[in-house]
């Protein structure tokens, strides 16, 4: 396996590294990057505020609806841990445009659904896809000059971010006026427009050359997290700090919809504004980036959980105040998205041959987190309150903090 992964590294290096005077990355092809992630992380979450329109429409309970969410997350979970490996071994240039493409077939499908059955099939099947994404970011790393990596990646995690927020406000604006089933219309059409951009404007690097078959693939994954102490550190904060970014906004919509002693009585519409909030913090990646790329990836990991502290505060505070909320929310993202970016700049470092494998260890962790943050808020938020997420909140970030403290006193992180 050592020699076999050795070949791969020699043969993705030239191609890859960043340093090949034969490739580079424009920024209009960095745009386009950034796009095709957003947009295909965004397919996950459409469907997440209209869940009372699909119950209605398909006449099932609210809460049998609500099983589309799962159905989404397993299928990115699938996506990722089976397909996104394949990254480091296939030509992304065909892969990635054709999980667009089957993207675009699955929303399709969903559109037409008759019946929920149907629809979790295609929803299931569209969080498939969406692990474009994530064979996206690495292979953006993959492209990138050294000393613009951070920024490059930064930029399009921004991107994968703001589909994330966006989505919601996309999704609100167009059910208005065509319904769930155009709401995923329209994203259909914008994945078969990504499709077509990422085949024409990415740059061709060829597949690795490597032995290795699917299974050792694989395999190979579990060998990564043994070796590397790097990754599995960062797979612990990645996990805390998706708990922390899907805890607050699932009690999020709770505060805003007026659940409990709320004093908040909005629409999902205007719910779904909010996100523009999370924008303003998502935008602020590539300064982040920056950073890491200067070598200061050890103060930046410590500034950026420092500043997930500060959100939590101003998120307590902001549950009886809208404007402290909305500030919130833009110091809450910024903190999340410099977490994520500082732990995959870490990651990306340690086997360059290796960045869709380290993706999809990371990634799993991280998407797993995002569950358990879900699920704990939806009990936290009947137990307690706004008041009781924002302190489980701040006891996680804790948590994630006196493990950095930890991690950082290694050579490994200097």
């Amino acid at each position: 396996m050592t020699e076999r992964t050795d070949r791969t590294q020699e043969a993705e290096e030239p191609q890859g590294a960043g340093g090949s005077a034969e490739i580079r990355l424009t920024r209009l092809t960095v745009l386009v990057f950034a796009v095709a992630a957003g947009s295909s992380a965004a397919c996950l979450y459409y469907l997440q505020p209209l869940l009372h329109q699909v119950a209605g429409d398909l006449r099932v309970s609210t809460v049998t609806a609500a099983l589309l969410v799962s159905a989404a997350q397993v299928g990115y979970l699938s996506g990722m841990a089976l397909l996104v490996p394949l990254g480091d071994f296939l030509e992304r240039r065909r892969m990635v445009p054709g999980l667009l493409a089957l993207s675009v077939l699955a929303l399709g499908l969903s559109a037409a659904a008759p019946n929920l059955p149907f629809l979790l099939l295609g929803v299931f099947a569209t969080g498939i896809t969406a692990s474009a994404a994530q064979v996206v970011v690495p292979w953006s790393s993959a492209l990138a000059d050294p000393h613009k990596r951070g920024e490059i990646v930064g930029t399009v995690m921004s991107g994968l971010l703001l589909g994330i927020l966006l989505s919601r406000v996309l999704s609100g604006a167009i059910a208005e006026f065509a319904g769930w089933r155009g709401v995923l219309l329209v994203a259909a059409g914008i994945q078969l427009v990504m499709s077509v951009s990422v085949y024409l404007l990415a740059p061709a690097t060829g597949r690795a050359a490597t032995e290795e078959s699917y299974p050792e693939v694989l395999i190979s994954v579990l060998a990564l997290i043994r070796r590397h102490a790097v990754l599995r550190q960062r797979m612990a904060l990645g996990f805390l700090a998706m708990a922390c970014f899907s805890g607050m906004w699932t009690g999020l919509a709770f505060l805003l919809a007026g659940s409990g002693s709320s004093s908040y009585h909005y629409s999902e519409f205007v719910i779904g504004l909010f996100g523009l909030a999370g924008v303003a913090g998502a935008l602020g990646a590539p300064i982040v980036g920056r950073l890491a790329d200067q070598g200061r990836l050890r103060m930046v990991t410590t500034l950026v959980w420092l500043t997930v502290l500060a959100g939590w505060g101003l998120l307590a505070w902001g549950g009886g105040n809208v404007w402290v909320l909305v500030i919130a929310l833009l110091v809450f993202d910024f903190g999340v998205q410099g977490i994520q970016l500082s732990n995959q700049s870490a990651i990306y470092a340690l086997d360059p041959a290796a960045r869709s494998r380290l993706t999809t260890a990371y990634m799993v962790t991280y998407f797993l987190g995002g569950v358990a943050g879900s699920v704990t808020a939806g009990s936290a938020y009947q137990a307690g309150g706004w008041g009781l997420i924002c302190g489980i909140g701040v006891g996680v970030t804790l948590l994630a903090l006196a493990l950095w403290a930890m991690f950082a006193r290694r050579p490994s992180n200097r």
